[in-house]
């Protein structure tokens, strides 16, 4: 099968071996891809991942033990626990210390004609939701694990810090529930998406004051969680997240302000799939508005070149057309 793969250097396989699923898994034959932040990051060496990358994918069964699902167009989680451990028996798969994860650890992932993941680990498409949008269904998913982590609703002020793909997108997801929120970025192309959609944004972080209940860094950078600190109030929370193949070290003082002001410091990572499948069925978040480029699996390391471009939002590689664009 056509892939692109990362051992030292990426490039593209025209002729990679094609995957066999498994007792319990399924065969996807992957129609589209989405290259993010973890994807970049991972061509410099995050997770020292080798193999086929990309986690961000909608497809269509090809083959499964539960006939049901054959032919049914798909998303899919991408954490795969072992099932044997006390964190799978309590339902949670996505911190299995045994784990393989979907691109990203000890698993070949989406960019390639073929992956495959256990059949739990499906969910099935609407027809209102697009292959593209389907796209962003693992990523939304992240924004709503926010949501239930910490308690946001109409008496909750929220900041997000950040205004890339996942900005936008967390962004889009608590304003769903928030009573305030506002959103700092350092593009107005960028925030013009939110402020389209009513909801408010600055270019200046400095002129906002120090009195959000919640922060949502997802720049991944020092200055970017020194922000999120600077504007949570006592015993607020700072939400995190982002992860990078390489971290400044935080200002001394950092710890100190966590400590005396008693915040709370929340890690957040994968989310739930069916709030997100939800949200683009019924258009509550606008993610085609985050697509710059759709390449070809050919040219997919040109793609991940224009993912890494400044302004560019989103790039997909197409493998196949299912008639869902």
């Amino acid at each position: 099968m056509r892939a692109i793969t990362f051992d030292k250097r990426l490039k593209f396989d025209p002729d990679y071996p094609k995957p066999e699923a498994r007792s319990g898994e399924a065969l996807v034959k992957v129609s589209m891809a989405g290259i993010c932040a973890t994807d970049t990051e991972i061509i410099k060496g995050y997770m020292g991942f080798t193999g086929v990358p990309g986690h961000e994918f909608s497809g269509v069964v090809a083959e499964c033990e539960d006939s049901s699902y054959t032919g049914r167009r798909v998303v899919g989680e991408i954490n795969i626990g072992c099932d044997s451990c006390s964190l799978c028996a309590q339902g949670k798969r996505n911190h299995c210390p045994n784990r393989s994860v979907l691109g990203i650890l000890a698993k070949d992932g989406a960019f390639a004609d073929y992956l495959t993941l256990p059949t739990k680990n499906l969910h099935l498409l609407p027809d209102s939701i697009t292959d593209e949008e389907a796209v962003f269904v693992e990523p939304l998913a992240a924004a709503f694990e926010i949501t239930k982590q910490v308690g946001i609703d109409r008496s909750t002020s929220v900041c997000v810090i950040g205004d890339g793909k996942l900005g936008l997108l967390v962004a889009q997801v608590i304003n769903l529930d928030a009573g305030r929120l506002v959103v700092a970025g350092r593009h107005a192309y960028k925030l013009k998406i939110l402020s389209e959609r009513g909801i408010a944004t600055t270019l200046n972080a400095n002129e906002l004051k120090r009195d959000f209940d919640v922060t949502v860094d997802c720049t991944g950078s020092q200055s970017g969680i020194e922000a999120a600190t600077r504007l949570t109030r006592p015993a607020g929370t700072i939400v995190l997240k982002t992860t990078v193949a390489e971290r400044s070290n935080l200002a001394p003082g950092w710890l100190n302000s966590v400590v005396i002001d008693e915040l709370t410091v929340v890690g957040s990572r994968c989310g739930p799939f069916a709030p997100a499948i939800k949200a683009l069925a019924e258009k509550t978040v606008d993610v085609k508005a985050l697509i710059d480029n759709v390449y070809p699996i050919e040219e997919g390391v040109e793609a991940f070149e224009s993912a890494k471009k400044h302004g560019v939002l989103k790039t997909l590689i197409k493998m196949q057309d299912t008639g869902r664009q």
